[in-house]
């Protein structure tokens, strides 16, 4: 048996690093920029906003796209935006300009995760899903690793226009790769038919056409992953875009230079999520339902979250890594498990406006956040002690997952899958 899917996977990763690389760069140049364009917190805070308006914008509008279109299609005129746009900011020459690419790079990054989800729902069965996306996830967190080491480097000699330009351009590579060699596993010609029977081997309906976002809403189903995404997402981009300025200011690191603890809490998060992803589907083969087999990993997951409330009492600069290393894992296994929750669910017809709709959730939450996170910074800053701030933002991050564990269970006890039928609801 041929094992293509997993070349497919490798195509999701590499989207996946280049979407979060292009993201990236812009809190690592934060230092430099506040000094170039005279930025406040507030004003930073601001410029993620206008990227989270977009993104969830982005995320709704594009998962309905790709359910019309196809995922071949629809990942193409989401990687070609948001590398446009990432470009594009080596030009800007004020706050307003970085605003304006900032929302660009939003409108176009949102499409990776609805085209990434339902591709792996259409190449993988059930038992193998939440591997194949924290495979593919990990790619976040790679991103965030070659960051710190790539941004540094190229800022020392080339300036912070470079950076920009540099990481942009890499998704223009991708796309020739990505059109040569994706179809859907029924098409593609260098599949064996005991790999596509392997594939399809799951028991689900096979429907068409798209459904209505109300007749979606209407399921407690969608009301569980929209809640997982609204309370949990504004963490992880409170760690995306806020961890390299905690560690300057809070522990003097340089960010001109390739930086370890960065490096080292991301690639924490690589492991976190290949783990993750495996850790479910061991369950599933052990026999337990997938209703156990999910829920018992994420709420492990969100256990091992809850210590980051201890950075308060940290010493060093390791003991602070050592926890938020052990909280970004905890994040991105639950994140594996949290988008395999929509396979689980829904039919394949469905699967991209129901990640659509979480992922807006999720973004809209991480719109409002900064609006906490930079006001909280610039109150402490002004006294004179701004690690304070960030001791109260950890300790919401490490709340966060318990509630949205709850409200899953809540909303979803049993994780039936539900059939839909073209616009028509059965209920």
């Amino acid at each position: 048996m041929t094992n293509y899917r997993w070349r497919i996977v490798v195509l999701l990763f590499i989207a996946t690093t280049i979407n979060y690389l292009d993201r990236q760069v812009i809190s690592l140049l934060k230092p430099t920029l506040e000094v170039v364009f005279k930025w406040t917190e507030t004003d930073y805070s601001h410029i993620v906003m206008a990227f989270q308006g977009a993104y969830a914008l982005s995320y709704v509008i594009f998962g309905r796209l790709i359910d019309t279109i196809g995922t071949k299609l629809g990942y193409i005129i989401a990687v070609f935006v948001w590398s446009i746009a990432a470009v594009l900011h080596a030009l800007a020459t004020s706050t307003f300009g970085f605003g304006a690419y900032r929302a660009l790079l939003g409108l176009g990054e949102g499409g990776n995760f609805p085209a990434a989800i339902k591709t792996v729902a259409e190449w993988f069965p059930k038992k193998e899903r939440a591997l194949a996306t924290g495979v593919f996830n990990s790619g976040t967190n790679i991103g965030a690793v070659f960051a710190p080491i790539l941004v540094p480097w190229v800022l020392g000699i080339y300036g912070w226009q470079a950076a920009f330009l540099l990481t942009g351009l890499i998704g223009f590579i991708w796309l020739f790769f990505w059109w040569w060699s994706y179809e859907s596993p029924q098409q593609h010609k260098k599949l064996s038919p005991q790999e596509l029977t392997y594939i399809t081997s799951d028991a689900e309906v096979n429907t068409t056409g798209s459904i209505p976002w109300l007749d979606l809403i209407r399921y407690r189903q969608t009301w569980a992953f929209i809640l997982g995404k609204l309370l949990t997402d504004p963490v992880w981009w409170f760690f995306l875009f806020w961890l390299p300025s905690y560690f300057a200011s809070s522990f003097n690191l340089d960010l001109k230079k390739p930086s370890l603890p960065l490096i080292f809490v991301y690639t924490a998060a690589t492991i976190g999520s290949i783990g993750g992803g495996y850790l479910s589907g061991y369950f599933i083969r052990r026999g337990w339902t997938i209703n156990r087999s999910r829920k018992t990993a994420m709420l492990l997951y969100a256990l091992c979250i809850v210590p980051i409330m201890l950075t308060r009492y940290a010493t060093s600069i390791w003991e602070v890594v050592g926890l938020l290393s052990l909280a970004v894992a905890a994040h991105q296994a639950w994140s594996a498990n949290l988008f395999t929750l929509v396979s689980d669910m829904f039919p394949k017809n469905a699967i991209s406006s129901v990640v659509g709709l979480g992922g807006m959730a999720g973004s809209l939450g991480g719109l409002f956040f900064p609006i906490v996170v930079g006001s909280l910074l610039d109150t402490y800053k002004a006294a004179g002690s701004i690690t304070i701030g960030y001791n109260y933002l950890f300790v919401i991050c490490g709340s966060a997952y318990l509630l949205a564990w709850l409200c899953i269970h809540l909303f979803a006890p049993t994780m039936k899958p539900i059939t839909l039928i073209s616009a028509s609801v059965d209920r």
